[in-house]
């Protein structure tokens, strides 16, 4: 029975996606890594000016994958702070757990019903919430697809560039193990887009040094005891290992205790994707290697102002991109501690081209 439901559910979706991708011919199926159409984080107030007024009582629906996850917390803290900063009251709902997408989309749906003047979707896979899509646009409500899956017909995504976070990582270990060797990767959830970009930028960029072996490159499901599970193992056939690269935090503090337990911490580098609050617990502490941090909390914040311009009439690109940057013990302090402006660093990196 169990079976049953899951291929029933599966065929929904698929049959959903299919009829929502014929009816939205007019845009192009959007890779948000790529498209062309696309703006700046920082340049939102200097290409478009002060946020607009909004309507009276405007108010705002998010859509997250799970808060299991403290990177999805965190946006939701994003969407919060800007909220009370414009006077916008934002409701935050998420699916049970990451593989959780029948359960996001009945959430997402339901929110098409209850008065929000916009949507904010950050969805389980990238097909999980094409129908939200489809439903949201008759009833004239604009919705913007946040971080990490990518809905194809989404009019507006905001997030950060995916395939970048594996590109930092492989350019760390041709700059800091000049003498190559064989690394591993842990990927996310299978076919959804950030764990795809992450893996290819990570493994193409490594690759074309010549000095490096990927191994291995196997699925983690964004989930840690799996990760430990799967690291384990890869380190039993291949002891000589010098790095692991994972889609995400939770996977690589998974992989941190494997190497541990094999008395690998000294030969092994391990890092993940994300930034939460333990990656940078445990650079700190000299265990993991680093993170691409893609600070959530900022996202959640130009992702709400995203949708509010939207709401006001503003015509913005395509994509807006957010920031990112690869955290290590060498630069930990300059974006975390006492007294550190994440936004005012952030903004001199986007001024410097980082």
């Amino acid at each position: 029975m169990k079976t049953f439901l899951k291929t029933t559910v599966a065929a929904g979706l698929a049959a959903s996606f299919l009829f929502g991708a014929a009816i939205a011919q007019d845009l192009p199926p959007l890779n948000s890594d790529t498209e062309k159409d696309r703006m700046d984080w920082s340049q939102l107030e200097t290409k478009f000016g002060p946020l607009p007024k909004l309507p009276d009582g405007t108010k705002a629906g998010a859509v997250s994958k799970t808060l299991t996850n403290e990177y999805w917390r965190s946006l939701g803290e994003g969407y919060k702070k800007f909220g009370d900063k414009v006077g916008v009251t934002v409701a935050y709902q998420a699916a049970q757990s990451e593989g959780d997408q029948l359960g996001q989309l009945t959430i997402a749906e339901g929110m098409i019903t209850q008065g929000f003047n916009v949507l904010l979707v950050s969805p389980q896979t990238d097909a999980n919430l094409q129908p939200v899509m489809e439903q949201a646009k008759a009833a004239g409500i604009p919705v913007v697809n946040v971080n990490d899956a990518v809905i194809p017909q989404a009019e507006h995504y905001v997030g950060n560039v995916q395939r970048d976070n594996g590109v930092r990582v492989a350019k760390w270990f041709i700059d800091n193990r000049p003498n190559g060797g064989k690394v591993a990767i842990v990927e996310g959830q299978a076919g959804v887009y950030a764990a795809v970009q992450r893996t290819d930028g990570f493994k193409s960029t490594i690759s074309e040094s010549g000095k490096f072996q990927v191994v291995a490159s196997v699925p983690g499901n964004w989930d840690r005891q799996t990760s430990y599970d799967a690291a384990t193992n890869i380190l039993q056939q291949h002891p000589d290992l010098i790095g692991f690269y994972a889609n995400n935090d939770g996977m690589a503090l998974g992989i941190v205790e494997a190497v541990k337990a094999a008395g690998l911490q000294d030969k092994v580098a391990v890092f993940g994707t994300d930034g939460i609050s333990d990656a940078y617990a445990s650079i700190k502490a000299g265990e993991l290697t680093g993170t691409v941090d893609s600070f959530p909390v900022l996202t959640g914040e130009v992702a709400l102002e995203t949708a509010l311009r939207l709401v006001a009439g503003q015509k913005l690109p395509r994509v807006v991109a957010t920031p990112q940057a690869l955290i290590t013990k060498d630069n930990v302090a300059r974006y975390q501690g006492d007294g550190v402006d994440v936004r005012a660093v952030l903004m001199e990196d986007a001024a410097k081209g980082k």
